[in-house]
């Protein structure tokens, strides 16, 4: 199959399961910053119960989890699957938490999660990112703007997880010479940092993958390339992150 055809194909499966009202594709793929390698990422938006039963049955090979499996937050489960030698993920969306995540972000309302993989967690309003960014393959969803409100609340909570990751790793860190763990902390908090300037600009994000480019702070690899086991170098690299991530930060607004 050519990918059009590809795509048309998952998309067809996807939309006759039972309770799926659409189906969308996301990542690189929606965003057009693909390569030939990535995988095809889609996700189904249902309303009331959705059996993964059923999406076993279209006899796709690969893992197909239970609603709830990947920890039941934003990320509430989903397949590996590999169909016609493509790679695809299938994301789970019900809409009935999709519509509330939207409405409390209208409001500017939010909150954060874990989630492997992401250095600095997610806030709930990603599935409405992807509601503003994702191509609908089947069926019909919202496409909402950036709210106001949240261009409000959201910076100042990602600015404080920064702060507070800087802090503990000053005191818990640094004076032990502790290097990797250094490293990990200015890596955490150049993504909360980023989080903070794209949500200034009323900027999207739905993954960490291109975060730092997108918020012009790509020059933290210089200062994380420099750590070694030193208190004073360490101390030194905070200090010089503290520097980008508040420039940065106040050129975004």
């Amino acid at each position: 199959m050519n990918d059009e055809t590809f795509l048309a194909h998952v998309a067809d499966g996807l939309a006759a399961l039972p309770a799926v009202h659409a189906v969308t594709l996301g990542g690189s793929r929606a965003q057009e910053t693909h390569n030939p390698g990535s995988d095809w990422d889609f996700a189904v938006y249902y309303r009331g119960g959705f059996d993964p039963a059923e999406l076993r049955a279209l006899g796709w090979e690969g893992e197909v989890s239970e609603v709830g499996a990947w920890g039941g937050g934003v990320f509430n489960g989903g397949a590996w699957l590999t169909i016609d030698g493509r790679q695809v993920d299938v994301h789970y969306r019900d809409l009935d938490a999709v519509e509330r995540h939207l409405a409390e972000a209208r409001e500017g309302k939010f909150h954060w999660e874990p989630l492997m993989f992401h250095l600095a967690g997610v806030p709930s309003y990603l599935p409405v990112a992807e509601l503003a960014v994702n191509r609908v393959l089947r069926g019909d969803l919202p496409r909402p703007s950036y709210p106001e409100a949240l261009r409000e609340t959201a910076p100042a909570m990602w600015r404080g997880r920064a702060e507070l990751t800087l802090r503990y790793t000053r005191g818990a860190f640094v004076p032990r010479g502790q290097a990797t763990e250094v490293a990990g902390a200015l890596a955490t908090a150049a993504m909360e940092t980023a989080h903070a300037v794209l949500a200034v600009r009323g900027e999207w994000v739905t993954n960490e993958k291109r975060l730092l480019r997108r918020a012009g702070l790509r020059e933290v690899d210089a200062i994380i390339a420099g750590l070694r086991a030193d208190a004073n170098v360490l101390a030194k690299a905070v200090d010089e992150a503290e520097t980008l991530f508040r420039a940065v930060d106040s050129a975004a607004g």
